[in-house]
């Protein structure tokens, strides 16, 4: 579904981006995967190895808030591949303070890597999507930024934000010829979700018609239509993957 295509996939390490990445190799693209550190951008290609993925992928580690790396790092990617087709912002970070508790300073770094770095992201990517003519930029929201969440309200206000963004962007860039859409998960089964002892996840499995969490694979699979050429009428979206969770 994305031969010939060129992906870009923030906090594509583990979880929903390791996820990605795969399903996007599996499908003809090639990828590179940014993640925050040295260590786990190269653990990760040797697990897709492990995993038996083949394709072309490339590992970086810029800081997501600087533009001058994030244009950098892009360039490379468009100089080695030979174009730039999708970028998935996914990097994210999730919060749970009070507050009564909550330092402003800790606020602020939810949202530089939840907003800020998706803006810085989109940008650089749509200014060599424009000179294309064409490209997809992803975003992954959440269900909180429907119904907000009980605590740590910079990561649903992020999430609120990174909606607004997409809508916007996409009525901005479509004369570009470039779709904006974002991937609300629902509960999915990453490492944190896993180790949840059973007391705390059979209620939450409870609010699920569907009667279960979501795997990894089932948001790549979201991300996957909404990046190829199936989706080519389809922009401003935000995809709810959820299992029709009730709050």
């Amino acid at each position: 579904m994305l031969k010939g295509k060129t992906a870009i996939v923030t906090g594509g390490t583990r979880g929903i981006g390791y996820a990605v990445v795969k399903k996007f190799l599996e499908n003809g693209a090639k990828v590179a995967l940014l993640g925050s550190r040295k260590e786990t951008v190269d653990k990760a290609i040797e697990k897709l190895n492990e995993d038996g993925v083949l394709g072309e992928v490339l590992g970086f580690c810029p800081d997501l808030n600087s533009p001058e790396a994030i244009a950098e790092t892009f360039a490379k990617v468009k100089e080695t591949f030979g174009s730039l087709d999708i970028l998935v912002n996914n990097a994210g970070v999730s919060a749970r303070e009070s507050i009564y508790t909550y330092k402003p300073e800790d606020f602020e770094k939810t949202i530089d890597l939840n907003l800020n770095a998706v803006f810085i992201c989109a940008q650089a990517a749509a200014r060599i999507m424009k000179e294309q003519g064409s490209g997809v930029i992803l975003n992954t929201s959440s269900m909180v930024s429907l119904y907000g969440q009980s605590s740590g309200s910079a990561y649903p206000a992020s999430k609120f934000a990174v909606n607004g963004f997409t809508k916007s962007l996409a009525r901005e860039l479509g004369k570009d010829n470039i779709r904006v859409n974002a991937v609300a998960p629902g509960i999915t089964k990453t490492d944190m979700v896993a180790a949840l002892p059973d007391e705390l996840i059979k209620p939450l499995i409870a609010t699920i018609p569907l009667g279960r969490v979501g795997e990894p694979e089932d948001v790549a699979n979201a991300f996957l239509f909404l990046a190829s050429d199936m989706a080519s009428y389809v922009t401003g979206e935000i995809l709810s993957v959820d299992g029709a969770a009730m709050t």
